[in-house]
């Protein structure tokens, strides 16, 4: 592949996943923004899988997971926060990263309605989230982190 086909493949991922940001962001989404929402993140997880890394194929399999937990999904919710956790744990990724797929994780067992592993999850997303270095990624996690039992 040349460079501006890679180029291409890069232009497309960052452009689906943030279309994919401003529709979760969106209230009251009708059935065709759903759709274009859904196929947007699997479209940029795609073509970060052509031309991305690890980290950008662990943050793709955690917005599709995103993406079905704002539709109560649970099914593929938790398939693929399993595959941003399974990517992460096998590449070592830490931080930021190994934060939010421990909290993929437990958003996930939350919407299948299994607390044992939420908490459990939830315990080992705090923790991670604690050593978070950048402050404000680290705010942005807990604040992220606390949707899952809002109030908390």
């Amino acid at each position: 592949m040349d460079q501006e086909q890679k180029e291409w493949h890069k232009q497309f991922a960052t452009e689906t996943f943030n279309q994919t940001w401003d529709l979760m962001d969106k209230q009251d989404k009708d059935q065709a923004e759903i759709d274009r929402m859904i196929h947007a993140a699997h479209a940029s997880r795609y073509h970060w899988e052509v031309v991305g890394e690890a980290v950008n194929l662990a943050r793709g399999e955690w917005q599709i997971s995103r993406v079905y937990a704002t539709l109560n999904r649970v099914e593929p919710c938790l398939y693929h926060a399993q595959r941003c956790f399974k990517i992460t744990l096998e590449n070592e990724l830490k931080d930021f990263d190994l934060a939010f797929a421990y909290e993929a994780m437990a958003r996930a067992c939350n919407l299948a309605q299994d607390q044992v592993e939420t908490a459990k999850y939830i315990t080992l997303a705090e923790e991670a989230g604690a050593d978070i270095q950048d402050e404000g990624d680290r705010k942005y996690f807990f604040s992220e982190l606390h949707t899952i039992y809002p109030g908390s």
